[in-house]
């Protein structure tokens, strides 16, 4: 009895291996969403830019008996005159269209500030938040996120908003559910 030896593999096993490979490159793509990995980086970069612009504000503030900049366009620019930092930062550009803010814009990034006449003893620095993983930490019926940083709560976090954009969190800063550290 003789034995017939193989000499290497069939056109239908070969198919069956390229066949799971191919579908084990898309379920890992899939898993891995590039585009939605590209927005949590912008996030966590608008994140650390705000907390800094945020820490040079608080530093002007200082020095000049805890009063900020009028809200008004050029802030950033104002705060590289006055040596609180060293170059203007670029925001990226929010990826779903549109911009990321429209309050006293500067470099994508955003200023409020509030007070009693033209002495503004607390302020705001605000992006839009773009990921789906940021903007789902915020609660149900909240789902815009923005980094913030807020003079009252004295750093940096998420604020959650139904719509339109941060706005003066009072001298006791935000609170509850919707601001997120």
């Amino acid at each position: 009895m003789t034995s017939k030896l193989r000499d290497g593999f069939t056109l239908v096993e070969l198919l069956i291996v390229i066949a799971i490979l191919g579908t084990l490159a898309v379920v890992v793509l899939i898993a891995l969403n590039p585009v939605q990995q590209l927005a949590r980086t912008r996030d966590g970069g608008r994140r650390s830019t705000v907390s800094q612009l945020g820490h040079a504000m608080e530093a002007y503030g200082t020095g000049r008996n805890g009063l900020y900049f009028a809200p008004a366009a050029g802030w950033i620019t104002a705060m590289r005159t006055a040596g609180e930092i060293a170059s203007v930062p670029q925001n990226p550009a929010y990826s779903a269209g549109g911009a990321n803010c429209s309050t006293n814009t500067e470099g994508n990034f955003c200023y409020s500030s509030w007070g009693t006449g033209t002495n503004y003893t607390r302020f705001i620095v605000f992006a839009r938040l773009e990921s789906q993983a940021e903007n789902s930490k915020c609660p149900a019926g909240t789902a815009n996120g923005w980094a913030v940083y807020s003079s009252p709560n004295s750093g940096g976090g998420i604020l959650c908003l139904g719509a339109g954009e941060p706005g003066d969190p009072g001298v006791n800063g935000y609170t509850g559910s919707t601001w997120l550290q």
